[in-house]
């Protein structure tokens, strides 16, 4: 059985014995609840793999304290200093060429010369990463394209005796995973949008920033939740919506929608909506249903990222 622990010192102290001995522990962060294990060690990132039942192709993003142990492992460009020193700890990505000597394991970079690495902001992250003294691989904390976790119940759901603790950080605030920018190529690239946005981005480092997407499911990608299936519920997902049809449950958003349905943000705030999208997912996959519909998201500002999931979540499977 996985234990959900207050996250005291005490108890962060053990989450890092357990973490220092190979084994899996969940923790809290601004966008998601993660899946630590020592990215330094082959076995224990092979254990993530296994407990999220995860493609191997499908790289992991590891999780750091900041830039200085960063740069004990990627090659930290002048762009990178500028945007870590603007958005770090926070929800950022940067996928960076690895060091010649970089001790990271290879799994985690699903056999490219590239990492993908942030320092979470959440102040449990830090926390463990400090009492670690490594970094920690850490995709989100549930089976592999299932509903991220935003809650530590929502990580026992999926992952119940596959881990030994999940440390309890309540909500998560963000609510959806980090922008992962790719730095590794000519022009900075955005690969996967989050709450921190490409205009945001740009506005850092004076220049335009492309959007790539994924369009195939097989072979490597330099980032997490390129998948075109992905954050799926058990239902399917109908994208949308003006109201439910016969056996769908309805999600709704913003202050012209039908009063029993479970509504995003009334006030049409997409911050609020975000932090509410994956509960609310997994609230509304109830058996008794035949899908799930949802309202229509504004496609600007962090309504992207919320598209960007939604879509992913609504893919053929």
């Amino acid at each position: 059985m996985t234990e959900i622990l207050p996250a005291s010192k005490e108890n962060i102290a053990l989450a890092a014995r357990s973490l220092r001995a190979g084994r899996l522990v969940a923790f809290p962060t601004e966008t998601v609840y993660g899946l630590g294990g020592n990215a330094l060690d082959d076995h224990a990132v092979a254990a993530i793999y296994a407990a999220k039942n995860r493609p191997d192709f499908n790289p992991l993003i590891v999780h750091l304290p900041g830039l200085d142990m960063a740069a004990q492992f990627v090659h930290i460009t002048e762009t990178a200093k500028l945007l870590a020193r603007r958005f770090w700890p926070g929800p950022l990505t940067l996928i960076l060429p690895r060091l010649a000597d970089c001790r990271l394991s290879l799994l985690l970079s699903a056999g490219l010369e590239t990492v993908a690495i942030r320092a979470p902001h959440h102040p449990v992250a830090q926390a463990l990463l400090t009492a670690c003294g490594f970094p920690l691989a850490g995709p989100s904390a549930n089976p592999s394209g299932r509903i991220s976790p935003t809650r530590p119940e929502h990580v026992v759901e999926g992952l119940d005796g596959k881990i030994d603790y999940v440390l309890d950080g309540g909500a998560c605030k963000v609510g959806v995973e980090s922008s992962v920018l790719d730095l590794s190529g000519t022009r900075p690239a955005l690969l996967r949008p989050g709450a921190i946005l490409a205009d945001e981005i740009a506005a850092v480092l004076g220049e335009e920033v492309v959007t790539e997407q994924a369009s195939v499911d097989s072979g490597a990608r330099k980032s997490p939740g390129q998948l075109s299936s992905h954050y799926a519920p058990h239902l399917p997902v109908r994208l949308n919506a003006v109201g439910a049809e016969p056996g769908e449950i309805l999600i709704a958003f913003g202050p012209v929608a039908p009063a029993d349905a479970a509504n995003l943000s009334t006030t049409g705030d997409l911050t609020e909506a975000a932090a509410n999208l994956f509960a609310y997912l997994r609230a509304a996959d109830q058996p008794g249903y035949r899908g799930i519909a949802i309202m229509p998201i504004p496609e600007t500002g962090l309504g992207i990222a919320i598209n960007d999931r939604l879509r992913r979540a609504a893919a053929p499977r």
